[in-house]
């Protein structure tokens, strides 16, 4: 579905310093690693793909359709690498996966009839507590 090694080579990776345990490491090196992907200039995908991805992942989108997501699990810039890829990778695939259509089903008349039975019981024990109608 999915050409990974090349949807690979069009993420921008950015190292940033993490925040977190570390002492003194965290405020020298940078092992957190930003990676955004611009939907609109992938060579990769195909028109309809981007148009699935835009409407599926809107909330995670930016207003210039780029995907963008930090991974600072790790102390390892190496290790933080394959962890966002992987994750943006899994991402667009659920994106692109196409959900089955719903069949409409009709509702049995057993279960109408339970219904029914049950409302006309309840009915009945909220009217058994009423004051009765003297004439």
């Amino acid at each position: 579905m999915l050409d990974k090694p090349a949807l690979e080579k069009e993420f921008n990776l950015k190292a940033i310093r993490s925040s977190g345990s570390g002492g003194q490491h965290v405020n020298k090196v940078a092992t957190k690693v930003e990676l955004s992907f611009s939907i609109n200039d992938s060579v990769v995908l195909t028109s309809d793909q981007k148009e699935r991805i835009i409407s599926k992942l809107a909330t995670r989108l930016t207003k210039d359709q780029v995907l963008l997501m930090q991974c600072g699990d790790t102390r390892s810039q190496l290790k933080n690498k394959g962890t966002i890829v992987k994750r943006v990778i899994a991402i667009l695939q659920q994106a692109l996966q196409v959900d089955p259509e719903r069949k409409p089903t009709k509702i049995p008349r057993a279960v109408i009839r339970k219904r029914l039975k049950n409302k006309k019981h309840n009915s009945d024990i909220k009217a058994s507590r009423k004051k009765p109608k003297i004439e």
